[in-house]
């Protein structure tokens, strides 16, 4: 196998991570991104259902991170889901205080290795009004991640407002597909709208790619077309 010219860690929670086939038919959208480039890119994909920016500091995996990434690799950071449980001290985090703490640690250390830091926006949950529009079930945590992203100069995906459009497209129903309950088919499977199934897990997968593109990463250009 050619060595690739490319590597790209993720940091994330349980809609980034690579899920175990004993949990059932869920997918992760970094199980599926390396499909959409060649070999040149290799994704190396860290994230751990149930981790905040917080947690995933605290059992020490941006540091397994830190011990191996090289001058000129990307760290890319998604977390905020877990980051909202704020009734769990060891996860929970407070968007404009310790959540901006935390991932100001992934960037400044991911730095320090010459590395660059890219922070994602956490994807939408399918959360609609009656209007069809959708929801903000994340609070702040978004728009905390832009605040930093501008202060820091650090690329940023807004995988939530891309995740929102895409929502909003495919509609109340239409959404459903995405998620890993709904492709059961099973009606004693509890509903689901947070964690993803293959289909999800790729259409989420080609946001990312889409806004590797718009930043202009080096990388994009051997990205594959499978729209």
């Amino acid at each position: 196998m050619k060595n690739s010219q490319f590597r790209i860690y993720l940091a994330g929670d349980s809609t980034v991570e690579n899920v175990l086939p004993e949990q059932g038919n869920k997918m992760g959208w970094g199980q599926v991104i390396s499909e959409f480039f060649t070999d040149d890119v290799l994704f190396m994909n860290e994230a751990k259902g149930g981790r905040s920016s917080k947690s995933f500091i605290e059992e020490g995996r941006l540091n397994k991170i830190l011990e191996v990434i090289k001058k000129g690799d990307y760290l890319f950071i998604q977390f905020g889901h877990n980051d909202q449980k704020v009734d769990e001290p060891h996860r929970g985090t407070d968007p404009y205080t310790t959540y901006q703490k935390y991932l100001t640690q992934y960037i400044v250390e991911a730095r320090e290795k010459h590395a660059i830091p890219v922070l994602l926006t956490s994807v939408n949950r399918r959360t609609f009004t009656e209007d069809g529009k959708l929801f903000n079930g994340l609070g702040e945590y978004p728009e905390a991640m832009r605040q930093l992203a501008l202060s820091f100069q650090v690329p940023l995906i807004d995988l939530w407002e891309k995740s929102k459009q895409l929502y909003e497209q495919l509609g109340v129903e239409g959404s459903k597909r995405l998620f890993a309950w709904y492709e059961l088919e099973d009606p004693e499977i509890p509903t689901d709208n947070t964690h993803f199934g293959r289909y999800g897990a790729r259409e989420v997968a080609k946001l990312v790619v889409s806004g590797i593109k718009e930043l202009q990463m080096p990388f994009a250009k051997y990205s594959i077309d499978k729209s």
